[in-house]
């Protein structure tokens, strides 16, 4: 899938002015296609950006009402900070927003030992998760973002990055956490106020939230969604001075020089079939494109198989490149239903399931 993003980026690029970063990159969120970008595969420190993987971890393994005593782990935090102190009592979700917001660094500390109760652990999860997503030039070894003091240090990239990004905005909580400008905690015995470190939600009205990062070696690092008129672009800037301002041109040109365009759509699905109206796809398929490059979509339907409720995939092409496709799916009659419902159960019985 990566080699598809950077061959369609290849051959249909998005024309934008200078950027600052070392590396970046721009993508379309429905399709996770690479509209602009430059050394998307370089390795780079990502600093604080990191805390997004953080917080998918967190929010899939955790639950956000529990309650962690703050540990002595915590002394060990420093940089950004939302200065919990050992004994104070905090939610999971309130560390979050700390971790989110403020970039807390002592939030990220307890988090990692409240999910799974030391560092190392934790860290094998975000790998693991990198993994599944496809970011096959990311490792992490540490939760927060800071380097060790043996040298060692979360690297990614710009590509590896945005699919990160894509990935985390279908959570919603995530959603909700990063578009917060302010946030009031209240713990035992303490009240705090934090304010969003993401400038562009105050300064750019289509911003939905993000990241920002920063360490001496890594430098500015960002990574930010915005969304108008139902398009939404996900941008990833490492080691760049001029990171809000990019990122604010970037979507820009993307609202400017591209349409959403529903290219699958599930209440209407054109298939030639004996009998088109038994097939069905469960997700609409929506896609940036410039004007001229409607002309260059193709759909291709592999139908697989008729035996069983999923029969196959459609997949969509931008000259000849593979853009998305949606699995397909036939409808079954009453008596199959009931048939391989009787199946299931009895299965079940059988083996104990």
């Amino acid at each position: 899938m990566k080699i598809l993003l950077l061959l369609l980026l290849l051959f249909f690029p998005l024309k934008v002015n200078a950027v600052s970063a070392e590396a970046y990159s721009v993508m379309d969120y429905d399709s996770g296609r690479i509209l602009a970008g430059s050394n998307l595969e370089k390795e780079k420190l990502i600093a604080s950006t990191t805390k997004i993987m953080t917080a998918i971890i967190a929010l899939e393994n955790g639950d956000l009402e529990s309650v962690r005593k703050v540990s002595d782990e915590v002394l060990k935090a420093y940089g950004s900070a939302i200065y919990i102190s050992v004994g104070e009592e905090i939610t999971l979700r309130d560390l979050l927003y700390g971790l989110m917001l403020r970039s807390g660094n002592d939030a990220a500390i307890e988090i990692a030992y409240h999910i799974s109760s030391n560092m190392e652990n934790f860290v094998t999860l975000m790998n693991q998760k990198a993994y599944d997503l496809g970011m096959s030039h990311t490792t992490f070894v540490n939760n927060h973002g800071l380097e060790e003091d043996d040298g060692r240090a979360n690297t990614s990239t710009a590509l590896d990055m945005a699919i990160l990004m894509r990935y985390a905005l279908r959570n919603s909580t995530f959603k909700e956490i990063i578009k917060t400008k302010s946030y009031t905690a209240k713990t035992t015995g303490k009240t705090y106020v934090w304010q969003n470190k993401n400038k562009l939600l105050k300064t750019y009205e289509y911003q939905l939230g993000g990241k920002t990062g920063f360490t001496e070696k890594a430098r500015r690092t960002l990574v930010t969604a915005s969304s108008k008129d139902d398009k939404t672009c996900i941008v990833v800037t490492l080691n760049d001075g001029n990171d809000f301002q990019d990122h604010k041109d970037l979507c820009e040109s993307v609202f400017q020089n591209y349409e959403r365009v529903l290219l699958l759509d599930k209440d209407n699905l054109v298939i030639e079939s004996e009998n088109p109206e038994k097939y069905y796809i469960k997700n609409n398929f929506y896609a940036l494109l410039k004007k001229e490059e409607k002309k260059d979509i193709e759909i291709k339907y592999l139908i697989q198989s008729r035996s069983s409720e999923e029969v196959g995939v459609v997949e969509v092409y931008l000259k000849g490149h593979l853009l998305g496709s949606e699995k397909v799916y036939q409808k079954l009659e009453k008596e199959e239903v009931e048939k391989k419902g009787f199946f299931r159960r009895f299965l079940g019985w059988l083996f104990g399931w």
